[in-house]
């Protein structure tokens, strides 16, 4: 049996209706006034589409998305990076790897090629 929507859940409801009036807002205003000047265009989808973000993060899902976005924000300050020199000699590890194997993969088309061709010919 469904739950009953509670007064919030409505309300949310109707911010995410906002919003989608937004942006199809600014998708169909971008397109009608497009004789418009770009800077003034862009400018305006800018602040209609910030509008949209703050309504949207006020909605029991925006708060979930928020706090995501926190907790990774804090879990990417944990990561160790790895040094320039590091990166470096990783990178030409993996580019000497893959030079080897393209001479190897060309070697067995090579020998299967002549091979397929004697057998034809």
């Amino acid at each position: 049996m469904p739950k009953s929507m509670t007064s919030q859940q409505y309300f949310d409801t109707f911010k995410w209706a906002l919003v989608v009036l937004l942006i199809a807002a600014i998708v169909g205003g971008n397109a009608y006034f497009a004789s418009t000047a770009l800077p003034v265009r862009v400018t305006f989808m800018i602040i209609f589409g910030i509008i949209a973000l703050l309504i949207a993060l006020t909605t029991e899902k925006g708060k979930i998305a928020w706090k995501f976005l926190q907790e990774a924000r804090l879990e990417l300050r944990k990561v160790v990076w790895p040094t320039r020199q590091e990166t470096l000699q990783t990178t030409l590890m993996i580019a000497v790897i893959v030079l080897v194997m393209s001479l190897i993969l060309w070697g067995v088309d090579s020998f299967f090629a002549y091979f397929v061709s004697t057998l034809l010919i």
